[in-house]
């Protein structure tokens, strides 16, 4: 069996990322289509083809504004857009050929560099290449998961905000779309999906984000390197910040501002709870581990469907209940 540091530089491989981004919107479909089938089945009669329209369109909403939302962000930010995976080829195939030409390499290391070169690598193969004499060119072509600078911390939780922000944003745009076109009074139902679009950004991912990066930036200023400590302390910030507060941050501005009527409070449940998974995936991805990022939109995708649909638990609505049934199952 290979090491587990071989796992890892399997898993850190850029061709590997790259291909996992080029199917997330198969994924998206395939995902959606279970929802919207599951929606409509469960709809009275009389309600399956106004149920379908209203969760196909925050379905798609919600889906496009999540796939494009790491390039708006990259954007804003100015960050790096992540290479295509013609782009990685090309790059890969121009590092081998100069290594092959500059150094003595036995026929069997050709054979894994050539594979290297447009194909996946194997753990197996990774740990094969992982010698004395090729970890320095093994470390170039794959590099190591490093840990983010305290001057880069925010600008990554930046670009990590805006990304979440923006699947919500599609939830909510589509919910109301879906509403004027099937429902009378559906002005009314705007400050749910509001509400429900802050509190989901509040608190499951913003201030998460906001918990993470601080408790980063006390720990690189502590000049604290370890990934276990670091994993620790962001985890810690984000249950301070987004786990505890970010729900009554989110009530507070949404009876305050939103909807002074609403006189009780949306609470955490199990599927918000289960949405901290994305507080995982950002702790990893600050920890340097790039392979995480493509499942960010599926997971900031279910925040924008809750936020298109109004979901507010302090509600005796039957139609929210069937509305969540499904993802509160897979959670």
């Amino acid at each position: 069996m290979p090491p587990i540091s071989s796992i890892g530089k399997f898993l850190d491989q850029p061709l590997l990322t790259a291909k996992i981004n080029k199917y997330v919107p198969a994924v998206f479909t395939v995902a959606g289509t279970g929802l919207l089938i599951k929606q409509v089945n469960d709809a009275p009669k009389n309600e399956r083809i106004k149920t379908g329209l209203k969760t196909s369109i925050i379905l798609t909403t919600t889906a496009i504004s999540a796939i494009n939302a790491p390039k708006i962000a990259a954007f804003l930010t100015k960050k790096e857009i992540a290479k295509s995976i013609s782009e990685i080829k090309k790059i890969n195939t121009q590092m081998i050929d100069n290594y092959v030409e500059k150094n003595h390499i036995t026929d069997f290391f050709k054979t894994i560099l050539n594979k290297a070169k447009t194909k996946i690598l194997s753990p197996k193969e990774i740990s094969q290449l992982n010698t004395k004499e090729h970890r320095i060119f093994l470390n170039q072509l794959i590099p190591p998961p490093e840990n983010i600078k305290a001057k880069d911390i925010f600008k990554e939780i930046g670009w990590l905000s805006i990304y979440g922000a923006i699947p919500v944003a599609g939830g909510i745009s589509g919910g109301i779309i879906a509403d004027k076109l099937t429902e009378k009074n559906w002005k009314n139902k705007i400050p749910n999906k509001i509400n429900e679009g802050l509190y989901q950004y509040l608190a499951n991912i913003f201030l998460c984000n906001i918990g993470a990066g601080a408790a980063l930036g006390i720990l690189e200023k502590c000049n604290i390197k370890s990934k276990s400590a670091r994993c620790i302390g962001m985890i810690t910030g984000i249950i301070l910040t987004g786990v505890i507060g970010g729900s009554t941050i989110a009530n507070f501005i949404g009876k305050k501002l939103i909807n002074p009527k609403e006189k009780s409070s949306r609470t955490p449940e199990l599927l918000d709870l289960g949405l901290h998974t994305d507080d995982i995936a950002t702790v990893s991805l600050l920890s340097g581990l790039k392979w995480i990022e493509p499942s960010l939109p599926l997971l900031y995708s279910i925040s924008g469907y809750r936020a298109g649909i109004g979901y507010r638990n302090n509600k005796n609505n039957s139609h929210h209940e069937k509305q969540t049934h499904f993802l509160r199952s897979k959670c």
